[in-house]
């Protein structure tokens, strides 16, 4: 199995970046953190969990005996299993054609298993940036964009803010160390934001630390 790599110039960006332009950072998501915060499999999990407790349950009433109730709950053992495989996987799978990078003058996203695509996202489309934590230590770091720059829910994701339909905000899903690269990020817009004029702010979300920079501007 060739790696999407072996086909690029640079790993994660689809051509040899433009002289003057610098490169900052690349990354990619852990695979299990993707698993759990976009592929929900902790809700998986706990939804076939209270089937099987309700099957249980429902034949301990209906009569029947500890064992007949065992037995019935875990029929459902396998499909469980089985879903919760398959949406393992393909978080790993995910993950690992995913490919974020950090430039002195855009983000560019790399991403998906059978089509990969390659998303430009130039400093001058950010109107602001948020970042969130979870509690295994990863975080995703949310941009919105301007209304002309932005693109359907469904070809951004997994790599989207979970909910904002209708105004969809690129992501930097399931980072290891989210406030090194937010704070890098946003040192990056404030000195961009040296060379152009239109503001946009970095912040953090209630549940998050504090970022380095938390409001800069940028273009």
């Amino acid at each position: 199995m060739s790696d999407e790599s072996d086909f690029e110039p640079v790993p994660g960006l689809p051509e040899v970046l433009p002289q003057g332009e610098r490169m900052l950072w690349q990354g990619a998501p852990r695979p299990w953190a993707l698993a759990l915060t976009a592929f929900r499999v902790r809700a998986v999990a706990w939804y076939f969990a209270a089937l099987m407790g309700w099957r249980f349950f429902t034949t301990l009433v209906d009569g029947g005996t500890l064992r007949a109730a065992l037995e019935h709950a875990i029929t459902l053992a396998p499909l469980a299993a089985g879903a919760l495989a398959i949406l393992s996987l393909i978080a790993y799978l995910s993950a690992r054609t995913t490919m974020y990078t950090i430039t002195d003058r855009r983000i560019v996203m790399r991403y998906g298993m059978a089509l990969p695509l390659t998303m430009n996202i130039p400093f001058n489309s950010i109107e602001s940036a948020s970042v969130t934590h979870h509690k295994d230590g990863t975080g995703d770091i949310a941009l919105a964009v301007r209304d002309e720059e932005r693109i359907g829910y469904l070809i951004l994701w997994p790599h989207a803010r979970p909910w904002r339909y209708a105004k969809p905000e690129p992501s930097l899903r399931g980072l290891s160390d989210p406030d090194a690269v937010a704070g890098l990020l946003a040192q990056a817009l404030a000195s961009h934001a040296g060379l152009q004029s239109a503001p946009a702010s970095m912040t953090s979300s209630t549940s998050t630390a504090p970022v380095q920079g938390s409001t800069v501007a940028a273009s």
